[in-house]
């Protein structure tokens, strides 16, 4: 009988770095002898009764930091709730947001961290923080306002193919697709991808050590749900996009830090969940962890290691591609819109969470998609504090997922897909454009966040095949 995690939770015992410590004291124990159920009845006292036990020679340690974490989870007598005496100051962009959007972002602004809010055009609902939205906290980091697709990134290389290429050469290109990335939940590539994200210290938490060889197998790989690679015709339509006038042939990719981001943040949720029982049940999911502490400190480098590791994914996707077909870059862009930065706003610094948001520094490009029959554009930031230096990262559903199989039909879904000239080699009903909001409409609505400077219209897209659970 071995030590499993089902044993931590039925202490009640939540996931986190004493439970290393434990095994540590655990393991010896029972390879010298003792039963596993007699240790773990004595783990169960020290657990209920950590104070009596700081000075035992075998649970000391053990005791003290159990005592510690029990005193940071039980609210005082006088502060089981305790919200900001008003409400964080927000504003909305768009008008066609519906009301569970603005009452989970007005919700996140009751939280006594919250510093301001954003709601951007494309806001729907999500966990905690809505998608498209933003949230600054004071010392604080909220993995569900991250959200659970870690760094989650959009990339745009133009090559130097010719566009006929879409016309001639397309099986060559749906052959690129195919070879090069792979759709799916347990995506992965036999052979894996060479890139030095994974010469990184994967040892920064306990988790990313455990993660690592997942993480590797999947490197290349774009998932599911609105995950997608596709090819398209890109124009600039200004001098700064760093491209003569034209039409060109480009690649768009939308992808995160897959099983691994995952992983990282169902544990660092639960954790934190586990440290404010006294939020109430429409704040759960926007329980925090203190920076100042080591679970916090954990969380941010294992944020910031799938930032790098979803920056990676993207490379090896482009880089591949490229390669395949064996055409250059003229031009590659790309950034994150899933992920907390600290940042100095108001004159404070502080931690702007973008879930579902685009940064949009005043200079800073960016891509912002619609769906897979709408166009995507290269966009400039004009850097707004009144959001956070932020803007849309998409078009925006307006309607879920089990909703759009319900109503909606492949037929209807083709013809649209036919009058844009696009070919879909794969996806699911749910991901179809009418599930969208209008991306135009979007852009219209943050003019004063961001300036266009492109325009990518899609041709050929891959998704991952109908029946997939989106990781979005």
């Amino acid at each position: 009988m071995k030590l499993k995690a089902k044993h931590f939770t039925d202490l009640g015992i939540a996931p986190g770095p004493v439970r290393g410590k434990i095994k540590r004291v655990v393991v010896p124990l029972v390879a010298g002898g003792r039963e596993l159920r007699q240790v773990l009845d004595e783990l169960r006292r020290v657990a209920e009764r950590p104070d009596d036990w700081k000075d035992d020679a075998t649970w000391g340690k053990v005791a003290e930091e159990l005592g510690e974490l029990a005193r940071r989870r039980q609210p005082m007598a006088d502060e089981t709730w305790q919200e900001r005496p008003e409400r964080a100051p927000y504003r909305q962009w768009g008008q066609y947001i519906d009301s569970g959007s603005i009452t989970q972002i007005q919700n996140a602004c009751r939280l006594p961290i919250a510093v301001r809010g954003a709601l951007m055009p494309d806001a729907h609902i999500g966990y905690g923080l809505p998608i498209g939205g933003v949230l600054s906290t004071r010392g604080a980091v909220i993995p569900y306002a991250v959200g659970v697709d870690i760094a989650c990134r959009m990339k745009l290389s133009v090559l130097d193919l010719p566009l006929a290429s879409l016309e001639v050469k397309s099986k060559k290109l749906e052959r690129a697709l195919e070879r090069e990335t792979r759709f799916g939940i347990g995506a992965k590539f036999t052979d894996k991808r060479d890139h030095d994200v994974m010469d990184r210290d994967w040892g920064t938490t306990p988790l990313t050590r455990r993660l690592k060889d997942k993480a590797w197998s999947q490197l290349g790989t774009s998932g599911s749900g609105n995950h997608f690679v596709e090819f398209g015709v890109f124009e600039p339509n200004h001098a700064d996009a760093g491209l003569e006038e034209g039409r060109y042939l480009a690649l768009l990719s939308h992808s995160g830090s897959r099983g691994a981001g995952a992983t990282v943040a169902d544990h660092y949720s639960k954790l934190a969940m586990s440290q404010h029982p006294e939020l109430p049940k429409e704040l759960r999911h926007l329980s925090w962890l203190d920076l100042e502490t080591e679970e916090g400190q954990e969380y941010w480098r294992a944020m910031e290691l799938m930032g790098l590791y979803a920056e990676a994914n993207h490379a090896c996707i482009h880089r591949h591609v490229a390669r395949h077909l064996g055409a250059e870059v003229l031009l590659d862009v790309e950034n994150h819109h899933n992920f907390a930065w600290r940042e100095v706003h108001d004159g404070e610094e502080v931690v702007v969470h973008r879930k579902g948001a685009t940064p949009a520094s005043e200079g800073v490009l960016g891509i912002i998609p619609g769906s897979m029959a709408d166009p995507a554009y290269l966009v400039r930031g004009r850097g707004s504090g009144a959001a956070l230096d932020s803007a849309a990262h998409g078009a925006g559903r307006v309607m879920s997922r089990k909703q759009a199989k319900k109503t909606l039909d492949w037929k209807d879904a083709q013809r649209l897909l036919d009058r844009r000239r696009v070919k879909l080699l794969s996806a699911g009903l749910d991901e179809v454009p009418m599930v969208y909001k209008n991306i135009d409409v979007v852009m219209s609505e943050q003019q004063d966040l961001v300036e266009t400077l492109g325009r990518f219209e899609p041709r050929l897209v891959k998704m991952a095949p109908a029946g997939e659970r989106p990781e979005d």
